[in-house]
């Protein structure tokens, strides 16, 4: 199967109360563990590049990776992987245009910093070229905190969206899905220990998200599809391990996964994981290393770092975004 839009994954995915994956990619062993997952579970998938991996790694690199990828799923699993490659947090209409001229299916403009006019003005202008092009876009209202690759707004800056403007947002702009905020954010340290509760074993409990602000925007906006980033769950496990092998990551804190899944139940046909799987690389090369101190070939570490992905990738197909099964 050929690089697909979103179009008809959000469709199957909004009737059927459950979203889509939308994974990070910077390497080979990234993409192969996402891939390989997808595979095992029949899910549909959407791989995303941010600007700073296409800086990292290069665009043409990553779209051959994308494709060797959907390749290997027909070839050796005899499974045709529906692949959606989407721009993540694309901030000018230039990058943007060269992603849709690069080969890219699915952009987002995210002029979520600007005046709601201004906003309005840029993403108009996206989509206009983009649909023209056989690309969908992903549109944003509201303004999340937190720190990723060139995303970094503080806790001051950032605001819930306002389901009052959604509507004039969406006609006036012709996008095709829309991200919003409700309480999720960037990184790994999504909430302070303040804004959390403690369990008995001292894990922080992270308050809920605004519930009553998606339920808003789907009343206004029937059957569209919604995108919410920021949601890794920061899994418990990953983080043990990180700190007990050297890593420096006190109170980590991602949103519950039980939380997301209500999500995805409702109109959240997108939802977007990046530090989940930096996290299970991260744990994967330290332990390696805490326990084969002597090993100096990069397979030897970056394996184990492809099979922590797959594996919670795996989790998320099937507990978390109930996508497992609907390629």
């Amino acid at each position: 199967m050929a690089k697909v839009t979103s179009t008809e994954m959000f469709k199957k995915a909004y009737n059927g109360g459950y979203a889509i994956g939308a994974f990070n990619v910077n390497n080979m062993e990234i993409i192969q563990g996402i891939a390989d997952a997808a595979i095992e579970e029949k899910a549909p998938l959407i791989l995303q590049v941010s600007s700073g991996a296409r800086k990292y790694a290069k665009h043409i690199y990553l779209m051959k990776l994308i494709e060797a990828a959907i390749a290997d799923a027909e070839e050796n699993a005899g499974f045709d992987l529906p692949v959606c490659v989407h721009l993540d947090h694309g901030d000018t209409f230039e990058l943007c245009k060269s992603c849709i001229d690069g080969g890219f299916t699915s952009v987002m403009i995210d002029g979520s910093s600007k005046s709601f006019e201004d906003n309005i003005a840029l993403t108009k202008k996206v989509v206009e070229y983009a649909h023209d092009h056989g690309v969908v876009v992903e549109g944003e209202l509201g303004t999340l905190a937190g720190v990723e690759d060139d995303v970094n707004v503080s806790e001051e800056d950032s605001s819930y969206t306002r389901p009052e403007e959604v509507e004039e947002f969406v006609t006036r702009t012709g996008v095709d899905s829309l991200a919003i905020a409700i309480g999720t954010s960037h990184g790994a340290y999504k909430f302070k220990p303040e804004q959390c509760t403690r369990n008995a074993e001292g894990i922080l409990v992270p308050p809920t998200l605004r519930f009553d602000i998606l339920e808003e925007v789907s009343r206004r906006l029937p059957g569209f599809p919604i995108v919410l980033h920021g949601s890794s769950s920061v899994p418990q496990n990953f983080v043990k391990l990180i700190n007990e092998y050297g890593g420096k990551m006190p109170d980590a804190v991602g949103v519950p996964e039980d939380q997301l899944r209500h999500a995805a139940s409702l109109s959240v046909c997108k939802i977007n994981i990046d530090s989940d799987l930096r996290l299970a690389m991260t744990a994967a090369i330290r332990e390696h290393f805490a326990q084969k101190p002597a090993d100096f070939d990069p397979r030897k570490y970056l394996g184990p770092g492809r099979d922590y992905i797959k594996q919670i990738v795996k989790h998320k197909l099937v507990d978390v975004l109930g996508c497992a099964g609907k390629a």
